[in-house]
């Protein structure tokens, strides 16, 4: 009801009203100056603290993940929607075989004020008004609405799109020519649409590889429940390598063979289950994760999504010290493989569900670079 007396024109209101609810931009002004102290009061970001700038790192991107030419990508030099060209009539029957007993899984995270937050990102959410709005009519009715303020695709339980990560492949600070997404579309390219009638610029969406081009996924889903395999939850900075996730196969009784192209893949760490809410400044004091190793093994499966019960998916700090989130850059900046972070794993673990119909849409967000959501597991 973003006009109310627009929508409501002709709608007979009562006589009586009740005392008119505060204008709305108080609210606005309430949320940004809420946010703002949240970020005042977030002295240190404890996860960046983990990783190396790019000055204190030395030599350039060669001997890293990125030092060879990713792009134009397997689907065409054009292309926007990577991993999600996996998405079909084939995967979603095979999907569909794997549902044995309809039980429905939510694999999200509720998103909520305290909940652990990367760096000095923010959570605030407020209702306007108490009802925001009415009463109308002779029925009386009443709603309410909400203003939230954060960064909407990276917070909580979070999907990245293609254009959250990228690489500065040369020049200096501020040459967007030199900064490379997936397939090959610069800094320039996201983040300006030229010129003329209907021109935007990035400082309102990017203008390429937005989250909106991303497909649907209706696919099979594989679990490596890593704490299972080694019955306990990992440490930080613990390193998941290919003979773990192997070993997690046999465990289960699965092969290789089960990782089918366009499948989601995620790996339980325990991280989630024992900290989440409970110990906020463990949680992101660092994680367990697949290293490079491991991303790469993947990738060459064909994956479409590669999932995690923790904050960035894979190990931090890594085991090379000047290597900054190298596997965000493997899945989604070389590959075009998305990303989803903070899922909820150990129901999945206790039933024993390895194998099952992954489901998730993400928000339609135009030049958005993730989405917050509700993932599902159907077994």
């Amino acid at each position: 009801m973003a006009d109310d007396k627009q929508e409501l024109e002709g709608v007979t209101q009562p006589r009586t009203q009740e005392i008119e609810s505060p204008p709305r931009r108080d609210f606005i002004r309430g949320a940004a100056a809420a946010t703002a102290a949240v970020g005042a009061v977030t002295v240190a970001m404890h996860e960046l603290d983990l990783v190396k700038p790019a000055e204190a790192a030395e030599g350039t991107i060669d001997g890293t993940p990125m030092a060879q030419k990713w792009w134009p990508s397997r689907w065409g030099k054009d292309d926007q929607i990577g991993a999600t060209n996996w998405m079909g009539p084939k995967t979603t029957m095979d999907a569909v075989s794997l549902i044995r007993t309809g039980k429905v899984y939510s694999l999200g995270r509720v998103y909520e004020f305290g909940m652990p937050l990367f760096g000095q990102r923010a959570w605030v959410l407020r209702i306007p008004g108490n009802p925001t709005g009415g009463a109308y009519g002779k029925n009386q009715t009443i709603w309410h609405d909400e203003i939230l303020t954060t960064e909407i695709g990276q917070v909580g339980t979070q999907f990245d799109g293609l254009g959250h990560i990228g690489c500065r492949t040369a020049g200096g600070m501020g040459d967007k020519s030199k900064e490379i997404y997936y397939n090959g579309h610069t800094g320039v390219d996201l983040h300006n649409a030229g010129t003329g009638p209907g021109a935007t610029s990035g400082a309102y969406g990017l203008v390429k590889l937005g989250v909106e081009n991303v497909r649907p996924f209706f696919c099979r889903g594989i679990l490596f429940d890593v704490a299972g395999l080694k019955g306990r939850m990992l440490d930080k900075g613990e390193e998941i390598t290919v003979a773990d996730l192997k070993a997690c196969l046999a465990r289960q009784g699965m092969t290789e063979a089960d990782i089918t192209e366009g499948a989601m893949v995620c790996w339980r760490t325990g991280w989630g289950e024992n900290l989440w809410m409970k110990d906020n400044a463990r949680f992101n004091s660092g994680e367990p994760g697949i290293g490079v190793e491991a991303a790469n093994w993947l990738v060459s499966k064909g994956i479409s999504v590669g999932a995690a019960d923790v904050w960035a998916i894979e190990v931090v700090p890594n085991p090379d010290p000047d290597l900054a989130f190298p596997v965000h850059q493997i899945f989604l900046t070389r590959n075009g493989i998305h990303i989803l972070e903070n899922i909820r794993l150990d129901h999945l673990a206790a039933d024993k569900v390895y194998k099952f119909a992954f489901v998730f849409s993400p928000l339609p967000i135009k030049g958005g670079t993730g989405s917050p959501g509700n993932p599902i597991a159907v077994a």
